[in-house]
């Protein structure tokens, strides 16, 4: 039986776009980008894994969806050309004004590879883009970062009828999740649920699902979860419910 020709294309393409994403490699030496005032700018590394030459193009994005405040970092270079298997140290600025000086504000930094012009016709090119979080820390904050996560309060609340936890974050910086498991001891025993959690921002409050949670009465109760740190790391917090 020959083989149709919508198949036939079907393979071709997805042979090319194994292929391309196979020989693409642009990569950045972190998971997330903390600029520390009082500096005045902070860097980050990228580097083309592939073995041919790539444009990069990078730009800052605001931190939430349909945010139309201006973004006041620029970026040098902030289109370059990266040899394959080289590296570029890319220089982010910070204008100097504009965000809040008693919290952390947090943005996306966007890297975004731009391969050369294919030599034949027929194949698929693809322009992968990075985004990674960029905080901006300005100086003289309260306690640290390393301790916002551990300063988190948490509570259990009645929501539609239903079990939830509540989190807020008094602290001055962003606390970053990685899933949550919330352990609830009861007279009859210890059971565990799961709360989805995702980036807490300073002074916010935020109340979750508890799957498969049942009513209020669990007497004693604690959390505890995976805190991203500074590095990209995992911290495991274990709080106790104020409730």
């Amino acid at each position: 039986m020959k083989t149709s020709l919508l198949t036939r294309l079907a393979l071709a393409g997805a042979m090319t776009l194994f292929a391309s994403m196979a020989s693409a490699g642009i990569t950045l030496d972190g998971t997330r980008v903390v600029f520390a005032a009082p500096a005045k700018e902070t860097s980050v590394v990228v580097r083309n894994q592939g073995s041919d030459d790539i444009m990069v193009q990078s730009w800052v994005e605001p931190g939430s969806k349909g945010a139309t405040s201006d973004v006041p970092f620029a970026i040098t270079p902030p289109l370059v050309r990266l040899g394959g298997n080289k590296q570029q140290i890319l220089r982010i600025l910070y204008q100097g004004q504009g965000l809040p000086s008693d919290k952390e504000s947090v943005f996306w930094l966007a890297v975004q590879e731009i391969p050369q012009k294919a030599k034949d016709q027929n194949s698929l090119q693809i322009a992968i883009r990075q985004r990674v979080k960029l905080f901006y820390r300005p100086a003289n904050l309260p306690d640290t970062a390393a301790n916002a996560a551990k300063s988190l309060q948490w509570k259990l609340v009645e929501q539609g009828g239903k079990t939830a936890l509540s989190v807020s974050n008094p602290s001055a910086y962003h606390v970053s999740f990685s899933g949550s498991t919330v352990e609830l001891r009861t007279g009859k025993g210890t059971a565990t649920y799961t709360a989805a959690a995702e980036m807490l921002a300073p002074g916010a409050t935020r109340v979750v699902a508890i799957k498969g949670s049942p009513s209020l009465s669990f007497g004693a109760a604690t959390v505890e979860f995976d805190s991203i740190n500074d590095y990209g790391g995992l911290d495991r917090i274990t709080s106790k419910l104020s409730n």
